[in-house]
Formats: structure tokens, sequence, C-alpha cells
């Protein structure tokens, strides 16, 4: 799935298309099929002059392509594969072929339809999505608002909120553009002070954000416009629009104090390269061409000549914040020098991904109403009616997939020195297993990582979302290898992949949905690591040597179990409430939890019975357990828990939200009430009033705090960590266990009390260690090796 681009770069289309390429494998991640594109340029061209034979010659192009494709793509007829006449296949039955729509080629959906039909292929007008009965990106505005997604969440991070303060902008592109167009109408407070495209430069040195957000409003509803139908009338002192065709511009005082030059006379590329490099709140580029390489580049490994006389280095780079609306804009390796120099920045694929991924819904629920229409249940003019009454719905769904890869990456951008190691061990992962050439993706090299970490630096933004692409990749692989698809709970992913109002009226053929397992595992493998990062299934992996796909498993279990998503959106409702950095925390706390009861499901024998069965079995111990940690009788873990949290309170977090997440670390022992419970025959509260008792006759939250604050300066340290942590948990519950034997009423002070008479010499014994171990200053790995085996000498 991609888009077929009508280029006119005839001397690098190649270069142009290979980095479309590469962009669009990565961007993919977010939908079902494997990303591509495609190019044409006309080596026999009419003139420009003759708009009408230019066009014809382009459409006719365009046409011979999508056959040529066709001639070489299986088909599917009456269910089954069929594979084209003529054609020797080497590779597997893979039907799903679509195009869309891109540069030069934007109308031109329709063009492409007639050629599905002609072929008799079976996506209908599926094939090329955005037709004349499709979703219009233009008019949805659907890639500028995924892109802003990423702009609000760097400025969030700055504390700057985009739809309430004014800031300043320097943008490329032109206001009939798609991506610029609806870029610069996405916040009232945009004071746009330059923007350029092949045509024109436009200056506004100090734009009033009310008269020129309207200005660009009536710009942007004119059938075709440029910078030349600026309103100058508008322009403040010392700004203006010109011909990018001058031989020199002249640049005000206003305009010279706004991009930090000198006033005076200037060439138009030395005064579009000085644009770039001006210091103002956000860079959006909603245009065709790549203006900021790294200094270690040469402009001939960018590969766009046009650009060469105005491109900067990314070190060069003044703004806070870049918004990638357009493809291509930046190298990576650009990016990443600018990343390294403090901008906020992720990459064009991440950005705007809301487009690929708003085809994709498109195409798959043609596929779905297709299959009603084929039933009987709706004709073509109700199909078509469908799918225009879910446009906001189909966008609803895009832009939370596009808030949740800024999220995961912001998060693990934050912890970057602590994580970068763990990250290493999997970028050498991926690259024994042949899924990843580290060079060609401008990942770090071993060397680099460590100068990194001696530096306390870890992967840019920019690396991360390239690392969390391929791990997406290489998991969907590996979930639509395996049965998950198949189990019934995990399979509800399909219905939850379209909006409610087809969930509620299709939902029997959701589930004969052509393509249900891949449009599971795309959703399923999305969820999970928006939500958790990159490397969390391969650090599973490593400390349980469990495959990928239990692991999987054992995570939808501890999401549901806990019910975290409940606890996401309350965090998330926070935005621009509270500091992102208090949810940052939370969140963060939240991951803690994850991580450890996914690895208690993974060595429990419930991991192979039925999901919803296990969830149902588990949530009433995690409420008992809440219940009685916030209980007034347990005062020392009450009190804990509530210190934890008032922070997160004074800073505007709901006090109940606060303390649940609060009670995340300890929250995790609900799995072992349940288990003690069910094996005891006790209710889940008094399991749970033992077992907290058991910790603080003990002391185990110091000692569990203890083994949090060692340090952990290479994997093997934070490997050791993790065992001592799974260890001292399963001592609370071998310990809880063996309390509960001298159970002789329903107080859990009295089963304490009997549990202590039973070998008082002994427990005696391990107190006093404990003690002296929690008075000393700085407790190292041996001492907590030692308490640890005095704990599992009382057990």
């Amino acid at each position: 799935r991609g888009g077929l681009r009508w280029s006119d770069r005839p001397e690098d289309f190649r270069t142009e298309v290979l980095g479309l390429v590469k962009a669009q494998i990565v961007k993919n991640v977010v939908i079902v099929p494997v990303g591509s594109k495609g190019g044409f340029v006309l080596k026999k061209a009419p003139p420009s002059s003759d708009r009408d034979a230019f066009m014809q010659e382009g459409i006719a192009c365009y046409q011979d392509y999508l056959r040529a494709l066709l001639d070489l793509t299986d088909n599917r007829v009456a269910g089954n594969i069929a594979p084209p006449p003529q054609v020797r296949r080497i590779d597997g039955d893979d039907p799903y072929l679509v195009v869309a729509a891109d540069k030069g080629t934007a109308k031109f959906s329709d063009f492409a339809n007639a050629i599905s039909e002609e072929y008799g292929h079976w996506l209908g007008d599926a094939f090329a999505s955005g037709g004349s009965v499709g979703y219009d990106h233009k008019g949805m505005g659907i890639t500028a608002r995924g892109a802003w997604e990423s702009v609000k969440r760097h400025f969030r991070e700055l504390g700057h909120d985009t739809q309430t303060e004014d800031f300043t902008v320097v943008g490329i592109g032109d206001m009939s553009g798609d991506v610029f167009g609806n870029g610069m109408l996405l916040s009232k407070h945009i004071r746009l002070v330059v923007a350029f495209d092949h045509r024109h430069v436009f200056i506004d040195p100090e734009p009033d954000a009310a008269t020129s957000y309207a200005e660009r409003e009536r710009l942007f509803k004119l059938p075709r416009s440029s910078w030349a139908d600026y309103n100058t009338e508008l322009i403040s002192e010392g700004g203006g629009v010109w011909p990018r065709s001058a031989k020199r511009i002249s640049v005000s005082p206003q305009a010279a104090a706004r991009i930090g030059i000198e006033a005076g006379s200037i060439a138009p590329n030395e005064l579009l390269s000085a644009i770039l490099k001006a210091p103002v709140d956000l860079v959006y580029n909603g245009g065709i061409g790549t203006y900021v390489k790294a200094s270690t580049e040469s402009h001939a490994q960018v590969g766009d000549r046009a650009n060469e006389g105005l491109r900067i280095d990314g070190r060069q780079l003044r703004c806070k914040v870049i918004g990638e609306g357009g493809n291509l804009g930046f190298t990576q390796r650009g990016r990443i020098e600018a990343a390294l120099q403090g901008v906020k920045i992720y990459t064009d694929a991440i950005d705007n991904s809301a487009g690929v991924d708003t085809s994709d819904h498109e195409v798959n629920i043609k596929i779905l109403l297709g299959t009603a229409v084929e039933d009987g249940e709706l004709t073509l003019k109700q199909r078509n009616a469908v799918l225009a009454e879910n446009t906001n719905a189909v966008a609803a769904l895009v832009l939370r997939d596009n808030y949740f890869q800024t999220q995961i990456i912001s998060l693990t951008r934050r912890v970057g020195p602590a994580v970068i190691e763990q990250q290493a061990r999997f970028i050498r992962f991926l690259e024994k297993a042949n899924l990843l050439a580290r060079a060609i993706e401008f990942l770090p090299s071993d060397e680099e990582i460590a100068q990194r970490k001696a530096q306390k630096l870890g992967l840019t933004s920019p690396e991360i979302s390239v690392l969390m692409a391929y791990s997406k990749m290489w998991l969907y692989d590996q979930m639509l290898d395996s049965d998950l698809p198949e189990d019934s709970w995990i399979g509800t992913a399909a219905a939850r992949y379209f909006p409610a109002g087809l969930r509620e009226k299709f939902g029997d053929t959701i589930e004969r949905h052509p393509l249900k397992r891949e449009i599971v595992s795309s959703h399923v493998i999305n969820s999970m690591i928006n939500r958790v990062g990159a490397t969390f299934v391969h650090r599973q992996m490593e400390a349980t040597g469990a495959k990928p796909a239990s692991i999987i498993r054992a995570y939808l279990l501890a999401r549901e179990t806990f019910e975290q998503v409940k606890n996401w959106i309350g965090i998330e409702a926070l935005d621009s409430q509270v500091p992102d950095e208090i949810q940052a925390q939370m969140l963060s706390e939240i991951d803690r939890l994850n991580l450890r009861a996914t690895r208690w499901f993974l060595r429990s024998k419930r991991l192979a019975e039925p999901i919803d069965a296990t969830i149902e079995r588990a949530r009433p111990g995690v409420a008992g357990l809440l219940e009685r940690l916030q209980a007034e009788s347990n005062a020392p873990v009450n009190e804990r828990i509530a210190l934890s949290a008032q922070p997160w309170i004074e800073a505007g977090v709901p006090e109940p939200l606060a303390l649940r997440v609060a009670a995340s670390d300890s929250l995790v022992a609900a799995l072992d009430v349940t288990e003690l419970a069910h094996a005891t025959e006790q209710p889940p509260e008094r399991v749970a009033d033992v077992l907290i008792a058991v910790g603080e006759l003990l002391g185990m939250p110091n000692l569990q705090a203890m083994i949090d604050a060692l340090p952990a300066e290479n994997y093997w340290h934070g490997m050791a960590k993790t065992s001592l942590t799974d260890d001292l948990a399963d001592l609370q519950r071998t310990l809880t266990g063996e309390a509960l034997t001298h159970a002789q009423t329903d107080d859990s002070h009295a089963t304490i009390a009997a549990w202590e008479a039973s070998d008082h010499g002994a427990l005696e014994r391990a107190q006093r260690l404990l003690k002296e171990l929690a008075e000393s200053p700085s407790a190292d790995l041996a001492m907590l090796s030692v308490a640890l085996r005095e704990l599992r000498s009382l057990a």
C-alpha cells in the first residue's frame, strides 16, 4: 500500500522514490499492509503550456503503470486466490494491492478504480483510496491533523498549549496545499511570521494571530491560491510577499530582526536558508523537497538538487519544534543532529502517518461493506452513505494512533540513558535476525551507543521512532505466524479497529472479513507497543525465555486484569491541565506494574487458560488488595501511597486516580492474592490483609525500595534487580501462604500472631538482620542477597 507519484525529477526520480519507500515502510506499521511507493516520469511530455495534452499523457502513463501492477498481482475470486495468468509465482499468495494519491496523482483515484474494474480486481473501488466515493484527505485535513498531534505533544513538553497560547511559526508551503493549508488552520494562535513555497516568500514580522488566521482561511478556500493572493494591507510593517524569481530581495529591519539576520538586499536562496535558521517556536514543513541535512552529509547524498542552494544542517536550526507534515523534508541524519542540539522532532513517518491510516480504514471498511452488499444487506448507494457517515469516527480512530505513538516516543526519550543498553541489545537482535540494517536506518553503532551512555544521553526521538517501527513490524509477523489471532477474546480486536457504529450494525460481517487476522494482529501490536515501547517484548524474552506470542498474551492479561485502560484515559484527560512531567511519571508507574504483571503471567499456568476466564478470576483480587492498601487499618502502607501521590494531587490530578496509580508498585501482589485465595478458600480481602501484614512485619517495602535504589549501570545489573524483585515477591507470597495455615478466625492480626508464635526464633532473627540492613546508609547487591536468603530460610 502506498502512493504512486508523478515525479517532476527525471534526473533522480529513483532516488526520490527510494527515500519515500523507506518512509512508507515505517509509516505503514500503523496499518495492515506492507508499505510501498512508486513513481513515474514523462519521457516525452507535451509542452506544459498545453495543459490538456500534458495531463492526458500523464493519466495514460499512470494507467499503464496500474495495468502493469495488476498483471502481476493475485486476485480474489469467490473467496479463493486466483493467480494472474501467464505469471510464474515464486512467492506466496498475496492479493492485497492498494494505490494511493500522491504528488501529481492526487485526483487520479477514479482513473485507478476504473482500471480495477477493468481487471475485475476484488477490491473494486477500494483499490485506489480517496476517490469520488472515499475519504477526501484534504477535506478531512487528516494528514495535517495527525502531524498536529506531534506538534501539540512537543509543545506540551515545553509547557506551552498551542490551542490557547500564541507561538511563532516558519512555514514551508502555501495555503492551497492540503498538508500546509490545513495545518496552518489548526490553531487560532499561530503567528505565521515567514513562509515560502516554490513561487514566493511571505514575511509578516509581527502578525496579529486572529487577523492572519482569517486571511489564511480565505486563501485556503480559494480554488487555486498563492502567497501573492495574500492581502498585503494585513501584513505588519516591514513585511510583504516577494517572488523567488527576483534577483535580490530587500529585507527590512523588522523582517531582519524576526529572521535573525542583518537588514539589506539578499539573494532569494540566501534568504530562504536564513529563514530555515530563524529563532522561532515552530518550523512546519508542508512542502516538497529536502531542506535540512546533517553536517556530515553532502548535498549529493541528499539527492534533491533543486534545494541545494538553500539547504541547511540540523545543528544550524534555532527553532524549538519541528512538524513534518510533508515527506522527506529532513534527512534522517539531519533529524538526529537537530535532536542532539535540543530541537524537538520525530520523523515524517510518525508525523504524517494519518493519511495512510485513513486510507487503510477506508479500504477495510469498503471490504466490510462490500460483503454486506453481496449479502443483500445494503445497496451500493447505502454503502456509500454509510462510508460517508463514518468520516468523523474514522478520523478520531486515526488521530488516536498519532497521539499514542508520540506519547510512547516521548516517554522512552525521557528515560533514554537508563534504557539505551536494552535498546542496543534489541538492535543487535534485529540485526542477527536479518530484520534490520542499522546503517541504512542510521541507528547508532555500538561505539556511538557507548559514547552516548558515557555522556548520559539516550537515543533521540527520530531514532526511537525508527526502532519502534521495526519492533511493530517484527511482532506483527510473529503474531501472524501464531494462533493468537484465532483466540476468541483476542479476536475482538477486529471489531475495535472499526468505528462503533459499524461494530453495532455489522458485527457478524466483521467476523467474516477477509483480512480479519491481519487487522487483529495490526491492532493488537500497535496498541501494545504504543503503551509499553519498542523493547518490551524483547526484554521479556531475555528475562523469561518466553516466545513473543506468549508475551503478547501475558501483556494483554496484565492490561485487562488491572484495568489499565481506565487509568490511561484518566491520565490523558489531564493534557494541558497538569504538567507533562507529572503525566509521564504516572504513566511510568503503570509501565512498571505492566512489566511485573506480564512476567508473573509468563511464569503462571494461567497463561494457557482462556483469557476472559483468567481476567474474571483475577479482578476481584485486584479490587480486594486495592481496598486493603487504602484502608485505615493498614496505616503504614496507606501513608506511603498517600505520600507518593501527594505531588500529583497538588499538581491537579484527581485524588482517586493519583492514589490508584501510586499503589501500582504494591498492586502487582494482587495476582498472588488471587492464587492464595483460591488455594486456601479464603476471601481475597482477608488474604490481602495477611499479605500486607507479612510485608510490614518483615520490612519488605523497605527491601523493595533498596532494590529499586540499586544502580543499574549495565544490562546485567538490571537483570539482577529484576531477579531480586521477583524473588522478594515470591517470598512474600510463600510466607503469606504459610501464615494463612495458622488462621483460626477471620481476624488477620490473630493469624499473624499465631504464625509468629509458631517459629518465633527464626522470625526474630530475620527481623533483626533486616532491621540492621535498613539502618545501613546504602545497601548493595551482596547485602540484599543475604537478606533474601534469610527470608528464604524463614520460608
